[in-house]
């Protein structure tokens, strides 16, 4: 075989193995992961996500801060599987965290619940060797979130105030893509405007229009693809700050 030839099947081969291993979506990204404090067990009920007390308890407690994955808020409600690499304590399976908060110490990516942290062990004395580590090598990778007979929640903030200013948070988003978007529409003449990202999570809106409310919800992929959910429930009219309304609607992928 010419040299040639033979360099230019070479370079396809690499090329190819390169595109194999920058699209894979369900490949381990190796990376490090700590705890919160002791006092945290189930996480925090003021993390940057704006989640409240309900970011603390989600998934039954195994929740997580994140860094780079925390993307300005748009990673907050992703789920990924986290798997630690020691193989005298950590299970094969590991556990799968919902990201509530922001934060990041000692190269890690993650920042888990002490209670998401123990769950990567085999048992619960692994659990407690593992906790005396602090920080350990870890796989991750990013899951669909599964919320069974829930539907998509929107959750009105309590810095919110009728008719003056709506901020509100979305609960129970399952699937794997993000909302990269949200628009407040007016259910009589449908005139939606695009609402900001105030912080994690939060979206808000000054004078937001009279009337029921209705969303428009952009969400966008791994691979670019973007596709708009409108729930079927609209917010009523005398919306209230801490008060909680079911979208009728969930989403799957």
């Amino acid at each position: 075989m010419a040299p040639s030839l033979l360099c230019l099947l070479l370079a396809t081969f690499l090329f190819m193995q390169t595109l194999a291993d920058t699209s894979c979506t369900d490949c381990f990204v190796q990376s490090r992961a700590s705890y919160y404090p002791n006092s945290e067990v189930n996480g925090t009920d003021s993390g940057a996500c704006g989640f409240g007390s309900f970011g603390a308890t989600i998934n039954g407690g195994d929740v997580s801060a994140a860094s780079s994955l925390y993307q300005d808020g748009v990673g907050c409600g992703a789920c990924y599987q986290v798997r630690c690499a020691n193989s005298a304590y950590c299970s094969g399976n590991g556990v799968t965290v919902v990201v509530t908060d922001q934060g990041s110490g000692d190269n890690t990516d993650f920042i888990l619940s002490q209670r998401a942290f123990g769950r990567m062990a085999q048992n619960s004395d692994a659990a407690a060797s593992l906790l005396a580590l602090g920080v350990v090598d870890i796989q991750y990778r990013r899951v669909s979130c599964s919320y069974p007979n829930k539907n998509m929640t929107i959750k009105i903030h309590e810095s919110s105030s009728n008719p003056h200013y709506l901020a509100f948070v979305i609960w129970y988003q399952q699937g794997r893509r993000d909302i990269t978007a949200v628009q407040l529409c007016e259910t009589q003449n449908f005139v939606c405007k695009l609402l900001d990202r105030s912080h994690g999570a939060v979206w808000t809106s000054t004078s937001p229009p009279s009337g029921p409310l209705s969303l428009r919800m952009l969400f966008s992929d791994e691979d670019g693809e973007d596709t708009w959910v409108v729930p079927v429930n609209n917010i009523p009219e005398d919306w209230k700050a801490g008060e909680t309304y079911d979208s009728g609607v969930q989403v799957d992928q």
